[in-house]
């Protein structure tokens, strides 16, 4: 590792941080929000993956990530000529996403009540990873009333929330989960 750099740049100390672009905003900020909630997304779909028992999820998996990193530094640019530089999303990613929600429903039963997270890890990290989705598309959703967001963004968000809800059934499948029914109290 290279001496000169350091993780720690001291920049943050007062609750401030610098926008793809630099231009400084309080660490609270609905950009930041945004694209942190995406960031904590990325880090429970690493540990999806990791207790993913199939290749094609666990390749799939890697793939999301990196569009969700593509969506978190496109929140995180200030301007359209900063943006035009990075990756994006498009109506194709979405597309293949539905693809793949669909192959994995071919393989299961149709549900007819609604499920409880739990009864392997796998499942479960996949409902954790949904429920971030959500909040993650609410955040994303506050900052498109505040500056122009790239409707591909949500609509890849809404689509992901239901792709970790069917590979939360697929994992269970394949791991021999009983799916955990709802029950009204």
């Amino acid at each position: 590792m290279n001496s000169e750099w350091k993780i720690y740049t001291k920049q943050g100390d007062k609750g401030t941080t610098s926008l793809l672009g630099g231009t400084k905003v309080p660490k609270y900020h609905q950009r930041i929000e945004a694209y942190g909630t995406l960031d904590e997304l990325n880090s429970f779909i690493g540990l999806v993956r990791d207790y993913a028992t199939d290749d094609a999820s666990r390749s799939y998996l890697k793939k999301i990530q990196d569009e969700v990193f593509a969506i978190e530094s496109r929140l995180a640019a200030e301007s359209e000529e900063v943006t035009k530089m990075l990756p994006n999303i498009s109506d194709k990613t979405i597309q293949e996403m539905e693809k793949e929600i669909d192959r994995m429903e071919t393989e299961l039963p149709d549900i007819k009540n609604f499920i409880l997270p739990g009864g392997h890890p796998a499942v479960s990290y996949s409902h954790v990873a949904r429920t971030v989705t959500r909040r993650a598309e609410r955040t994303t959703l506050k900052l498109a009333e505040e500056t122009d967001v790239d409707k591909l963004i949500i609509q890849y968000l809404n689509r992901l929330s239901d792709y970790f809800f069917v590979l939360a059934r697929y994992l269970g499948k394949l791991n021999n989960a009983e799916e955990i029914i709802w029950k009204p109290i």
